[in-house]
């Protein structure tokens, strides 16, 4: 794995951690990933704004990043709409995004009603669901690392991690850098 690779899994995984802290049944969030070294050398008052440990990994790795959550983001239906909406000037060097989801085994969803309320009734309250939570995070050069996180192993040592794992958010997030 290269440095920067390493760079994005690390801050996808702090991101989801992050977001982890505040419990499920949390909205969409999205997150600008910067260069450290770059922006700690472009304005070197961000020192005192930021954690210790993003100057000590800017001093070890020019591909160290940090994330910066964004606000008052744009309404959207889903956050497939909601990252067809986005774009990055280039200072940024990477985004993210976190979003949770109720998966179901592939022999429940013939189960699943054609209305749409009665859908959300039958996901709401079917045994066989998985709520999950994705952090996936893409560099501008291309690097992704996706982690998801199940609600019925809830714990940091089980996330599952990769670059591939939600392929569908990757290519999105890979389009706001268009």
């Amino acid at each position: 794995m290269t440095t920067r690779q390493e760079s994005i899994k690390e801050a996808v995984r702090e991101i989801e951690h992050y977001v982890a802290g505040y419990g499920w049944d949390g909205p969409i969030r999205v997150f600008a990933l910067i260069r450290s070294a770059e922006a700690l050398a472009d304005h070197p008052e961000l020192s005192e704004e930021l954690p210790a440990d993003v100057s000590l990994n800017a001093a070890e790795s020019e591909e160290s990043l940090f994330s910066v959550e964004q606000e008052e983001l744009p309404p959207a239906d889903s956050v497939e709409s909601l990252l067809a909406q986005l774009a990055w000037p280039e200072g940024v060097a990477g985004a993210a995004v976190t979003c949770e989801r109720i998966t179901l085994p592939p022999e429940a969803e013939a189960d699943i009603p054609t209305d749409p309320a009665e859908a959300e009734q039958f996901l709401a309250t079917d045994e066989r669901r998985e709520d999950v939570r994705m952090a996936v995070g893409v560099m501008r050069s291309g690097e992704s690392w996706c982690a998801l996180r199940m609600k019925s192993f809830d714990a940091d040592d089980s996330v599952l991690g990769s670059v591939d794992l939600v392929p569908e958010l990757v290519e999105a997030l890979r389009h706001t850098f268009e």
